[in-house]
């Protein structure tokens, strides 16, 4: 303001919020052609002959991003269907299209808010699910599985066997766990020879009465 002194004016400047540019990430939404018709409506025979404007507000360009998705797992139903009226094999049934839909948005975003760290752990959940069912189509049907990672552009990484670190330490408490654990079952079998006779004696008396 041009009434106040060169103080009030450098502390006024200095208070004003940093504006960060935002990063200019692409979304893999934008393959979606505009002119596209939303899913609800696509079908539908009466679009043939509705105005330019109803088209318009009925395509993707006054879409939201929950109906572009919708599109883009319908898109994707269609690379993986094994025939035009496959709806009940594994891969379309399956998770894939939508969970790879889900992470390359949740990836996006980590992108722009990389501080996120609850949909950082839903992204890392949604992985591991489908790096499960991955597993199952590859050990049941290995073409389909090379099929749907090739069409819906997945690269999978089986995972890594468990192995630990051998230490003195850990050794030590192995052998004491694997003694305890002995000592234990000898106990156990004592306890069971002790009942077991509990009972034949219990049978033959049992049979003395009867005769």
């Amino acid at each position: 303001h041009p009434a106040c002194g060169p103080v009030l004016r450098a502390a006024r400047g200095y208070a004003r919020p940093v504006t960060r540019k935002r990063k200019d990430i692409p979304s893999h939404l934008d393959d979606l052609p505009p002119t596209l018709l939303k899913k609800d409506y696509a079908n539908l025979p009466i679009m043939n002959s509705v105005d330019d404007v109803v088209k318009r507000l009925l395509s993707l360009e006054m879409a939201s991003q929950k109906e572009k998705m919708k599109v883009k797992t319908q898109q994707l139903v269609e690379k993986v269907r094994r025939s035009p009226h496959d709806n009940g094999s594994f891969e379309v049934q399956g998770k894939f299209k939508k969970g790879r839909i889900l992470i390359r948005t949740l990836e996006e975003h980590l992108q722009r808010h990389p501080k996120d760290k609850r949909n950082r752990r839903c992204m890392l959940m949604d992985l591991d699910r489908r790096r499960k069912m991955l597993g199952y189509l590859r050990r049941v049907s290995y073409s389909t599985f090379e099929n749907t990672c090739k069409q819906l552009d997945i690269q999978y990484s089986p995972p890594q066997p468990y192995t630990r670190r051998v230490t003195k330490r850990w050794l030590v408490k192995k052998a004491f766990c694997i003694k305890v654990f002995q000592e234990k079952q000898k106990l156990k079998a004592a306890e069971r020879l002790k009942q077991r006779r509990e009972w034949q004696a219990r049978a033959r008396a049992a049979r003395a009465q009867q005769e």
